[in-house]
């Protein structure tokens, strides 16, 4: 069996698709201040479709958790989303006049990336959701990390890089290693694998989610 643990195989076998998406076009453009208002607003409204996906994601996982250790870190993972980020969101789209309903949520890459991020919550095991999300929240802290602090004239779009880059964050991305790591020891090769197959899906899936913002749409409103 190999010495390194879960997380760093699922990084080391999937490293070129990872760097891919930490360095996508719209990370680019946050930390080079050339993210357009219009891209921001279109991602915004995926974004928040998907933390709101996201809350039925680690609902799945909350009635898979195996330990009331795991509920409990699950149940405030909960709260954040509900609490902290779809309040974000609310906040945004008054404060930037943008009405979710004049964009169409079903183009490819974010409808593909909802649905099959849901789709490995509801047909998996609850390793399968803690390696998705891990996939998702690992790679988005790294990336905000490199963005925190980048001057880019719009404070939303700071406050959201802050959001990701912040302990609070973190910790939430080291629970979803940690958990990883502990069940990786007692895994066969076979399982393993499987599980860093799901870690390089969702970084694809991530990498068409974040080319969708910038495909205008007929129809699409601010």
């Amino acid at each position: 069996m190999s010495s390194a643990t879960l997380s760093e195989q699922m990084l080391d076998e999937n490293a070129a698709v990872y760097q891919a998406m930490v360095n996508h076009r719209f990370v680019e453009d946050i930390k080079t201040n050339r993210l357009g208002g219009e891209v921001f607003d279109r991602y915004l409204v995926f974004e928040g479709a998907f933390v709101d996906t996201a809350i039925a994601i680690f609902s799945y996982g909350v009635a898979k958790a195996e330990t009331i250790d795991q509920k409990r870190w699950l149940i405030a993972v909960l709260d954040a989303l509900a609490n902290r980020q779809i309040a974000y969101f609310e906040k945004t789209f008054a404060e930037r006049g943008i009405d979710p309903a004049g964009h169409d949520l079903n183009r490819p890459g974010g409808e593909a990336f909802r649905n099959g991020m849901l789709e490995i919550a509801r047909e998996g095991a609850f390793l399968d959701i803690i390696a998705g999300m891990f996939a998702a929240e690992w790679m988005y802290w790294t990336w905000s990390k490199a963005a925190a602090g980048c001057v880019t004239g719009n404070p939303l779009l700071e406050e959201w890089v802050a959001m990701h880059a912040d302990d609070e964050f973190a910790a939430q991305a080291s629970w979803l290693k940690g958990e990883l790591d502990k069940a990786g020891a007692t895994l066969s090769a076979g399982q393993r694998a499987r599980l860093s197959g799901i870690f390089g899906r969702v970084q694809r899936l991530e990498i068409a989610f974040h080319d969708a913002p910038y495909e205008a749409r007929p129809g699409d409103s601010a």
